[in-house]
C-alpha cells in the first residue's frame, strides 16, 4: 500500500476528503495529446479554489435550466453521448485519469460540444464544492468495484458520499448507479436506501435489469458482457427537503 493509500483509508461511516484510490496516469501521452491537454483542460476545467458560481447554471453558455454530474467518466463516451443528445442541458464531468480525461478532451474538440465542464480532481472535492440543491443528476457508472471485502470501504458509495449526493441534488433529482458486480450493487442499495433523504423508484425487475433510455453502453459494460456478467441500473430520487 502506498502513501496516499494510507493516508485516504477511512473507518466505514467516517467523512472522507477524497475517495480516489486508482492511477492518475497511464501509458506516456502522445504530443499531441499532451497539447490538448494542456490547452483545453484548464479552459474546461472547474475552478474548486474559488466559490462556485451562483447560480451554478453559470458555468456553461447559455445557462441552461438543468444540470448533471458525472464521475468517473472513463474515456467520456457516456458523458458525451448525452451532452450531444441533450444541448440543453449543462454536463460536469469528473475523470482523475489523465488518460481517460485527454480522450474525452479530444472527443469534446471534434464534436465542438459546448456544454462540458470537466475536472479531473477527486470526486468527493467536486462535491464538497458544489452548491446544495444544484444539481439534476448524479451518475455513478461501472465505478471500481474493489471487489476484496477488505478493500470494500474504498468504493465510492459509502454513507458520507451518500448524504454529499442528497446536499448537492435537486428536490426531485436523481442519483444512477450502474455496475456488473452484484456485491457492489447490494452494498449499493444498502446504502443509499439507509439514507431517508432517497427513495429506490423500482417497482418491478425490469426496472433496475434494463439500462435508462437512450443509453449507449460503455466499454465496461461491452467487457462484463465478454466475460457472462450482467448489469443492474438503480435509480434513486431525491425526496423533497422538509421545511
Amino acid at each position: 500500500m502506498s502513501d496516499d493509500d494510507h493516508r485516504l483509508e477511512h473507518r466505514p461511516g467516517e467523512p472522507r476528503e477524497s475517495a480516489f484510490f486508482g492511477r492518475r496516469k497511464g501509458k506516456a501521452l502522445r504530443k499531441g495529446q499532451a497539447e490538448r491537454l494542456a490547452a483545453d483542460l484548464p479552459r474546461l476545467s472547474l475552478d474548486l479554489t474559488t466559490p462556485a458560481p451562483a447560480p451554478l447554471a453559470a458555468l456553461f453558455p447559455g445557462a441552461p435550466a438543468e444540470i448533471r454530474l458525472e464521475i468517473g467518466f472513463g474515456g467520456g463516451e457516456h458523458l458525451i453521448h448525452r451532452a450531444l443528445e441533450r444541448p440543453d442541458v449543462g454536463f460536469i464531468g469528473v475523470e482523475p485519469f489523465i488518460n481517460g480525461m485527454t480522450k474525452a478532451l479530444g472527443r469534446i474538440a471534434a464534436g465542438e460540444i459546448a456544454n462540458i465542464r470537466l475536472s479531473g480532481e477527486d470526486g468527493v472535492r467536486v462535491l464538497d464544492w458544489l452548491p446544495e440543491a444544484s444539481l439534476d443528476r448524479v451518475l455513478l457508472l461501472y465505478p471500481d468495484p474493489w471487489p476484496k471485502k477488505r478493500h470494500w470501504k474504498r468504493r465510492f458509495v459509502g454513507p458520507d458520499t451518500v448524504a454529499r449526493f442528497a446536499r448537492v441534488l435537486k428536490d426531485g433529482g436523481e442519483f444512477w448507479f450502474a455496475s456488473d458486480i452484484d456485491t457492489y450493487v447490494d452494498w449499493t442499495l444498502r446504502h443509499v436506501r439507509a439514507n431517508p433523504a432517497f427513495a429506490w423508484t423500482a417497482s418491478a425487475p425490469d426496472d433496475w435489469r434494463q439500462p435508462w433510455e437512450g443509453w449507449p453502453g460503455t466499454r465496461y459494460e461491452a467487457k462484463a458482457r465478454r466475460e457472462g456478467r450482467g448489469s443492474a441500473y438503480l435509480t434513486f430520487r431525491r425526496l423533497r427537503r422538509e421545511g
